[in-house]
């Protein structure tokens, strides 16, 4: 990334303001603007999340902010009620606080002297989210939002569920924010309140995990916030991104299909990150890209930003797995409209024993079963990757061995496929709880496979996440499996194959008994979006190199760093293990004169094919050090279930120095609901 420091406006930073709420609540911010924005107003940009702008997000921030302020833009970097600086606690994501914050916040900046009165709002992740969810509420200062990595939909595509599946990262998002939601304000802004403000949110911010748990299905807790429920409720133009290998990639093209305002989308080969800072690479000059959008929608410049087309994503080329990529081979590609007319759907019957036959061949239908066990899915990596290294599915071969499995034969001719496919099963199974979870892998001419893209349904879900349904055992079933979208690249001689198995632990919670899955060969197929290649409109589609602003402070790494992932067979206990290690050592912020430390620890693991001894633990330890100022905290999570229940157990503890200063445990039993 090419850091630039010259700017056509000269650059103040003010390093922490209170903006004062209605209710007497101040949230703290930080503000990059023009030096001479008080003679000459500028539009603002504003990015509103609960992630410490002090010290967490800091060198984030500052390659954006300032960037954006120096071609003429007031920036401010607002943490949550709650959250680093500001007042207040925290209880939960995108409540309704959050958001009647976020429209005072606006208005605020519209009303400030540096300020034309027009306001955009970016954000990745909980940013993204209340982007949308903020744009929805049409605050009128409000003229523009770029949503990166967000969803419009809280139940079916977000971190805790997936297809009416409870998600392993559920518990894993649930001990980042326990942790998160454990930390002190920095006394160096807040004085001496820091101490009252830092056990308010200790005794007051609660266990999130456990509300969660209690909304199995797609009630009025999650349509609360999820934008899909009234799309014609935003009225400004949305920038929607993410990445092929983020969790949110999908909401990008329900965004651009579905909302009634003008609309860009952008998905290239990127993990949980904004595309400046993308890995699996290329990066791209996106920042430069928001400029021309910012300058379009705040400026009333014709910067060409809406002649593009409305979908421009990355087609991927194949590649040999692995749980790391530094780059994604592939091309850019774009669509003026979608869903696209030039996409179409071309099909496969699964054949017995384990053929994809297109169309013009005709199947018998056979019964095919399948049981799967527990170790289908210890190489399947994150729903979310938040690092890209090494948190991306391994080789399927691994994983196959426990699966059904239907493969084409070699292609012809290479295919390529934008979108959403399905699979739709006739099947029928011998418990009243099920899940499947589908894998598409491209299997190359070696044998090596990689996953592409994959989907999973509760099976009691099959019609509704809202008013889910026990199964009748032995009766047979229609059902839809979607995969996630991608985009996607299949050489001549290759093979696509389709995977089925009945668990994918620890990405999913397994279900409270095994079930067995018969599927009807010859009445089930596979269906995947085709695109053909448009090499010469294709071609026009490109983006400069990552451009970022000036760091306000030198991070000097202290300790070393560690971000490993292990699969552990214990043989002689029949005992398997995901361990995940993210310690991010200690790092000093050195013109803050403030030390930082993260280390986080995963444990996902079960005991020879005995459904009930999955088990996920967490580990969570922070802390903060400035001169004779040093706090800690460490928060522990564990997860357990029985056929009936879930059980779960989380512990909080904080240190000043090396006193405990404060203990709170909590144990929790939460009936299953079909899950």
């Amino acid at each position: 990334m090419k850091i630039v420091n010259e700017f056509p406006r000269e650059v103040r930073i003010e390093e922490h303001l209170w903006i004062h709420l209605s209710d007497g609540t101040r949230l703290a911010a930080r503000l990059w603007r023009p030096e001479d924005a008080l003679d000459q107003p500028v539009p603002a940009i504003l990015e509103y999340i609960p992630y410490r702008k002090r010290d967490s997000t800091r060198p984030r921030d500052d390659l954006m902010h300032h960037y954006f302020a120096g071609h003429g833009y007031a920036c401010l970097r607002v943490d949550l009620r709650g959250s680093g600086d500001s007042e207040g606690v925290l209880k939960d994501e995108y409540l309704q606080q959050e958001l009647d914050d976020g429209v005072e916040v606006i208005e605020w900046i519209s009303e400030q002297p540096w300020c034309t009165g027009d306001v955009g709002m970016i954000g990745i992740s909980w940013g993204g989210f209340n982007g949308l969810q903020i744009a929805a509420m049409r605050p009128a200062a409000l003229k523009a939002v770029v949503s990166t990595c967000s969803t419009d939909d809280r139940y079916a595509d977000d971190v805790h569920h997936m297809g009416g599946c409870l998600l392993g990262d559920n518990l894993s998002w649930a001990s980042t924010m326990f942790a998160y939601n454990s930390l002190p304000p920095d006394p160096d802004l807040v004085g001496d309140d820091w101490r009252r403000m830092w056990f308010e949110r200790l005794e007051g911010s609660g266990l999130w995990l456990e509300q969660w748990l209690r909304h199995q299905r797609r009630d009025d807790y999650w349509k609360h916030g999820s934008v899909c429920e009234d799309w014609s409720a935003i009225q400004c133009p949305v920038m929607a991104v993410s990445g092929w290998a983020d969790g949110y990639s999908n909401a990008v093209f329900r965004l651009l299909a579905n909302l009634q305002v003008p609309r860009l989308g952008l998905v290239g080969p990127w993990s949980h990150k904004y595309p400046h800072q993308g890995v699996p690479g290329p990066a791209i000059g996106f920042l430069q890209e928001c400029l021309r959008w910012w300058d379009h929608w705040l400026k009333g410049k014709d910067t060409g930003i809406m002649d593009e087309p409305m979908l421009r994503a990355w087609m991927q080329d194949s590649v040999p797995p692995t749980t790391y990529y530094d780059e994604r081979p592939g091309r850019w590609v774009g669509e003026r409209d979608w869903p696209s007319p030039e996409v179409t759907r071309q099909a496969w019957t699964l054949a017995y024993p384990g053929t994809l036959e297109t169309e013009d061949v005709e199947v018998p239908q056979r019964t095919m079963t399948l049981l799967s066990p527990l170790s289908v899915g210890l190489f399947a990596g994150k729903w979310c990757s938040y690092a890209a290294t090494p948190d991306l599915p391994h080789d399927q071969r691994e994983e196959d061995g426990g699966a059904m499995v239907f493969t084409t034969a070699p292609l012809e001719e290479p295919l390529e496929m934008l979108g959403s496919g399905v699979v739709e099963l006739d099947l029928s199974v011998d418990k009243p709880v099920a899940m499947v979870a589908v894998r598409l892998s491209d299997v190359a001419e070696d044998d090596k496979a990689t996953r592409i893209t994959y989907g999973l349904l509760n099976l009691t879900h099959r019609d509704s996440s809202e008013s889910p349904q026990p199964l009748e055992p032995g009766r047979s079933y229609r059902v839809r499996v979607k995969f996630n979208d991608i985009a996607q690249h299949f050489p001549a001689g290759h093979r696509i194959r389709l995977s089925l198995s009945t668990s994918y632990w620890p990405l999913a919670w397994p279900a409270p008994e095994p079930a067995r899955l018969r599927v009807h060969t010859g009445a089930s197929r596979l269906v995947l979006p085709v695109r053909p290649p448009r090499d010469a409109e294709d071609a026009r589609i490109g983006f400069p190199e990552p451009e970022g602003g000036p760091a306000s402070t030198e991070a000097e790494q202290i300790t070393g760093q560690a971000h490993e992932w292990r699969v552990i067979r214990d043989l002689a206990l029949d005992r398997s293990t995901l361990e995940v290690v993210n310690d991010q050592g200690r790092v000093l912020l050195r013109e803050l004169e403030l030390e930082t430390q993260r280390k986080a620890l995963e444990w996902y693991s079960y005991l020879t094919d005995e459904y009930n001894s999955t088990r996920g633990e967490t580990l969570w330890e922070r802390g903060f050090r400035r001169g004779e100022w040093q706090v800690r905290t460490v928060t522990r999570t564990v997860l357990k279930s029985t056929s009936s229940d879930f059980l779960l157990h989380a512990e909080l503890d904080a240190f000043e120095g090396e006193r405990r200063v404060f203990s709170r445990n909590w144990d929790v039993r939460i009936p299953r609901d079909l899950v």
